[in-house]
């Protein structure tokens, strides 16, 4: 089927929750896909930061190929050997001191945090939350309470817990908002869904002092910035302020669902039997397709490469001069361009049309996550054509 055929019924077999996607793709190759249409792009996005490995990896291919043909699901009723190693992996990762969830999504993955924070709470006498104006959680009733986007939260209200609000970056306003009554503090190492926004340098760690002085949880929701993204395998090691709790999810699957919730020390013993589970969560396909993210991520240096080639696409925006184009933030291959108005749409139609995807992620930014294997070459190729792409999304808001 083509592009508009898909694109039709789509819109008529489905919500109207997500609008009608403008491309139908169909195939991909490292950072390359073509729509249904048969037309090329280069991914910078990678299914939101999802795609750590590119599109149809052979590692990924040969892992998932091979689970799916030796079982592909057992339930929490039974256990499997990937789901143990995955989990012996991440702590591994992690510094080795700690107990794994596993769920299905980002969003599952802060559930579990939540409930973990929330009988914590119980049992030390804490009432309220801290979590930040315009943070991002995710979208059921327990990860929304603790989201400060107002457009997306204010619908579904009131919730069930308190939670507090303070400006992102402020660690004056943090530690005014954290006492010995708060539970946990939730927060991003940099704001995905806000616009690839980064706090201060220390911000990260001053919130991992703010929590050790009042006994609150500080739990860190790297369901983006995780799994190499930034150059690092988490965020956190940037400052060197690990949390408390730790929620992973996107680029750990490399296209598969999954997420992971890691409590450390002590906290790791939280749950009880019978206080949290998930049918799906430890699904053995899943949990192979993560192993194979992190062996090849290890094996193939794409930490470094993530660094190296984040700074060649930032250094590449950053010397255009251009009167749609403010600037360039963020860290790794997770930046934002920032434009000197709402055009991000227009900017993104543009970037399309050239062959280039990329998500108009705010009115005046875009987002660019590709996958972990991008190429200086492939870098260096967009940012060529962006003064271009700039021009015409110019010529379209000017016609428009």
């Amino acid at each position: 089927m083509s592009t508009a055929d898909l694109r039709k019924r789509f819109e008529a077999a489905f919500m109207p929750n997500y609008g009608v996607p403008p491309a139908a793709l169909a195939r991909g190759e490292g950072c390359r896909v073509w729509d249904a249409d048969g037309r090329e792009y280069l991914d910078l996005i990678a299914g939101i930061a999802v795609s750590s490995l590119g599109h149809a990896h052979p590692a990924l291919v040969e892992a998932v190929s091979a689970q799916a043909a030796t079982i592909a699901h057992t339930s929490n009723l039974f256990l499997n050997e990937p789901e143990v190693l995955l989990a012996e992996r991440l702590l591994g990762l992690l510094g080795g001191d700690g107990r794994v969830f596993l769920a299905n999504s980002g969003t599952e993955a802060n559930e579990a945090a939540l409930k973990l924070a929330i009988k914590y709470g119980k049992t030390n006498g804490r009432t309220y939350f801290v979590a930040t104006e315009n943070g991002f959680h995710g979208r059921s009733m327990g990860a929304l309470s603790l989201t400060g986007k107002k457009a997306i939260r204010e619908p579904f209200g009131p919730f069930a817990i308190d939670v507090r609000f303070v400006p992102y970056g402020d660690a004056d306003a943090l530690n005014a908002a954290v006492d010995e009554q708060c539970a946990a503090v939730f927060l991003e190492p940099t704001q995905g869904e806000a616009g690839v926004v980064p706090p201060p340098h220390g911000y990260f760690a001053e919130a991992r002092r703010i929590c050790d002085a009042s006994g609150a949880l500080f739990v860190a929701d790297e369901i983006q910035s995780a799994i190499g993204r930034t150059g690092a395998w988490f965020a956190f090691q940037h400052e060197n302020a690990r949390p408390d709790v730790l929620t992973l999810a996107k680029g750990l699957g490399g296209g598969l669902p999954i997420g992971a919730c890691v409590a450390f020390g002590g906290h790791g013993e939280i749950f009880a039997k019978g206080d949290h589970g998930s049918t799906f969560g430890g699904n053995p396909v899943s949990a192979a397709a993560a192993l194979a993210v992190l062996d090849t991520i290890e094996k193939d240096g794409l930490l470094a490469n993530a660094a190296a080639v984040g700074e060649t696409l930032a250094s590449g925006l950053d010397t255009i001069g251009h009167p749609l184009l403010k600037g360039v933030r963020g860290r790794g291959l997770w930046r934002a361009a920032v434009l000197t108005g709402p055009h991000a749409p227009a900017v993104e139609a543009a970037a399309r049309d050239a062959g280039f995807l990329i998500n108009a992620l705010q009115p005046d930014a875009l987002r660019l996550a590709p996958p972990l294997v991008l190429t200086e070459e492939q870098a260096r190729s967009f940012t060529t054509a962006f003064p271009s792409i700039l021009d015409a999304a110019a010529s379209a808001v000017k016609e428009s």
